[in-house]
């Protein structure tokens, strides 16, 4: 069985893992807000790294769970699954949002084109 201990520090770890993400995704909406979307993709990119970290973290539990051990709900694990999970929603929105700034960046560029 593992301890409520170790729930916790695996919760700690997905709870960092989703962090490190969430500033990514954060970052890559500010750098497609400036244009910067190679940049922006970058941190994307980053971001899904961190997430598959914590992914995989949590699995290592469930594949406990799964195979008959005993699991005890920690707060923490409850707050570690809730970050994982926004942080997901927001890697999907920051996908988004940085090709919707870049088609606006284009259309931008265009309308100025046309003024000259």
């Amino acid at each position: 069985m593992a301890t409520k201990k170790e729930i916790s520090m695996t919760g700690f770890d997905i709870v960092a893992y989703a962090g490190d993400a969430e500033t990514d995704l954060l970052d890559a909406l500010d750098a497609a807000h400036k244009g910067e979307f190679d940049h922006a993709r970058e941190l994307v990119k980053s971001a899904e790294e961190s997430i598959n970290l914590a992914h995989n973290t949590q699995t290592k539990l469930l594949s406990q769970e799964a195979g008959g051990q005993e699991m005890d709900v920690t707060f923490i694990m409850v707050h570690a699954q809730d970050t994982l999970m926004t942080t997901m929603m927001l890697k999907n929105e920051a996908k988004y949002f940085i090709d919707e700034y870049e088609r606006l960046h284009k259309l931008e560029e265009q309308f100025a084109s046309q003024q000259h």
